[in-house]
């Protein structure tokens, strides 16, 4: 049975009483770790802050580090985390800080060091699965299931130049897609893509905020940083970051968990109405001709694959008018991996 045990962050130091997610005190936080055993292979424990407000209101749950490699979201948490004062706050905040730990420890894009899978693919998980299965099992039952709201933080991964953007999975729940839109909104990014060809079997629900959203929970997925850089380090403003503090911080003014207005929205966002990930035939190397944001035609070529001795095995082209969202920005290619993201502007 999968525990969470919390430990108390006292001021004098580390309590040792483990502490309950859903027993932390009204006006209190609690910062720990969500234990994940060991099954068919190693185990893992997953870092969560809980903060629950003085007075009641919704119960909205941030995840990050999905996907280890995506640094920004795991910084702007840290953030938050010294930001939100329980005293001051309406329900309860949930923090996961850290969602992959296997493959941000090891620095690993896209796939567990441990089990070769995407966290990002296997959701809502499975008890006795390996490791990524187990965490997704893990973060459904204990964070998603909890939860009245979801945001996913990502960013472009270790090898991805990406330029900010989010997503508005619509699923044919009336009520929670518009309550979903009205959270993308609110975040305030100024490119939403309009995503309508996610799963609808909540047994099968693969990626995360289509776990919550398939259980009736409006959720979103926001993209903000990549290429495993955070310029100026830490302590300086970059504004990966502070785009993912501040969606955060509007998103809880939004449902009033916040006595606050959200700051700097998007008032006239562009909405991409199609999308495709184009992806690579061959193993080789990737020569991109193109930079994230940029507005391309039909047929605009994005870059070049070539084999590892020179030979030209492709060109890669752009299959619609409209912006690049991200493109590879560092030579080694799988085949099948992504090289780039297209995004059309809806009229």
């Amino acid at each position: 049975m999968l525990i969470i045990a919390m430990l108390l962050f006292a001021a004098a130091g580390l309590a040792q009483e483990p502490l309950d997610i859903g027993k932390v005190a009204a006006g209190q936080a609690a910062s720990g770790f969500l234990e994940v055993p060991a099954g068919v292979d190693e185990g893992t424990r997953i870092p969560v802050t809980v903060a629950r407000g003085a007075t009641s209101g919704p119960v909205l749950a941030v995840l990050a580090g999905v996907h280890g490699y995506e640094y920004s979201p795991v910084l702007a948490l840290q953030k938050l985390r010294g930001q939100i004062d329980p005293k001051r706050l309406a329900g309860t905040v949930i923090l996961v800080h850290v969602a992959n730990m296997p493959s941000f420890l090891r620095r690993t894009i896209y796939y567990s060091p441990v089990d070769g899978k995407n966290l990002n693919r296997v959701f809502p998980g499975k008890a006795d699965g390996t490791i990524s299965e187990r965490i997704a099992y893990a973060l459904t039952r204990q964070v998603i299931e909890r939860a009245d709201y979801l945001i996913d933080l990502h960013c472009g991964d270790g090898n991805e130049s990406l330029r900010p953007y989010a997503y508005w999975t619509q699923s044919g729940q009336p009520k929670v897609d518009e309550a979903s839109r009205q959270m993308v909104l609110a975040f305030g990014l100024d490119h939403i893509v309009i995503d309508a060809d996610r799963p609808k079997d909540p047994a099968a629900s693969v990626y995360s905020s289509n776990t919550a959203i398939l259980r009736g929970k409006p959720a979103i997925t926001v993209e903000s940083g990549g290429l495993g850089v955070i310029p100026g380090g830490y302590l300086a403003v970059d504004e990966s970051i502070t785009l993912l503090e501040r969606g955060v911080r509007n998103v809880l003014a939004f449902l009033q968990m916040l006595d606050e207005k959200p700051r700097y929205t998007a008032e006239q966002p562009v909405w991409l109405d199609k999308t495709e990930v184009l992806r690579s035939e061959h193993t080789g190397i990737w020569y991109p001709v193109v930079q994230k944001g940029h507005t391309v035609a039909a047929g605009t070529l994005l870059g070049i694959l070539t084999d590892f001795f020179g030979k030209r095995l492709a060109e890669v082209r752009a299959p619609f008018a409209g912006e690049v969202l991200y493109v590879v920005y560092t030579p080694p290619i799988n085949q099948g991996e992504p090289l780039a993201f297209i995004g059309h502007r809806q009229e």
